[in-house]
């Protein structure tokens, strides 16, 4: 009995413990737009920690393209280790923007199901923007895959970086006196030595050739094969 009682009455201390529902639409539109303002703040953050990496993708970029091609004895490797790098950058990079799309999905539902008809009613608009946006709070999911953020990435940024790495390279492996300091500039005449300059410690030229060409023919397919798009990202142009 005594059990019964104190069960009862943790009960009831325990609802009294809850936060209270909104119940009138005033408060319910107070409780949107604080909401709205902390889903803002959240997927502005993420957008910020992207930017940075690509800030330090662009930099690391820069510095070594201006070590690289400064003195004619600096060796090629250090545009490959470039390329290194970024692919680094590019992975850290991905993670970052799947979080940035759970946010930045949540504001743009709740923009078109709810501000958006504020403004203009459209009669049509059927969308379960809050049932979706509950959905996700209760159990949030990744909307986007690993592979599809570092493709979207790679075509938004890093794409470009890439080919600017790549022509510095094969500007550097077609044009062997870049790197005897004191004897002029001189273009390749020879496959030959392209396959030379190209070596890389005890790993032969054709090796470290083949291995960049696979590279950047992963990079090329992922940066032209473009899936179909869906959610938010079918709704308008202006995105990231």
């Amino acid at each position: 009995m005594v059990a019964e009682i104190s069960k009862a009455n943790f009960e009831k201390e325990l609802d009294s413990l809850r936060p209270a529902l909104p119940a009138t639409p005033g408060e319910i539109t107070n409780t949107l737009s604080h909401y709205y303002r902390g889903e803002l703040g959240r997927m502005i953050s993420w957008r910020d920690r992207i930017d940075r990496t690509s800030n330090w993708a662009i930099t690391v970029a820069a510095a070594l393209l201006s070590v690289s091609l400064s003195t004619p004895s600096s060796h090629h490797g250090v545009l490959l280790f470039g390329m290194m790098l970024i692919t680094l950058l590019l992975l850290i990079e991905a993670r970052r923007y799947r979080f940035f799309d759970i946010y930045r999905a949540r504001v743009r539902k709740l923009e078109r199901g709810y501000f958006a008809q504020i403004l203009a009613p459209n009669g049509d608009f059927k969308a379960d923007w809050a049932g979706a946006i509950a959905k996700s709070l209760r159990n949030p999911q990744f909307l986007l895959s690993y592979y599809g953020a570092v493709k979207r990435r790679l075509r938004r940024n890093y794409c470009w970086m890439y080919l600017i790495l790549l022509l510095a390279w094969c500007l550097k492996i077609t044009t062997p006196k870049l790197q005897t300091e004191g004897n002029p500039l001189t273009q390749t005449h020879s496959w030959t030595y392209v396959v030379e300059n190209a070596a890389l410690g005890p790993i032969p030229g054709w090796a470290v050739l083949c291995v960049v060409g696979l590279a950047y023919a992963g990079i090329l397919y992922g940066t032209l094969h473009r899936e179909m798009d869906e959610d938010e990202f079918v709704k308008g142009e202006a995105h990231v």
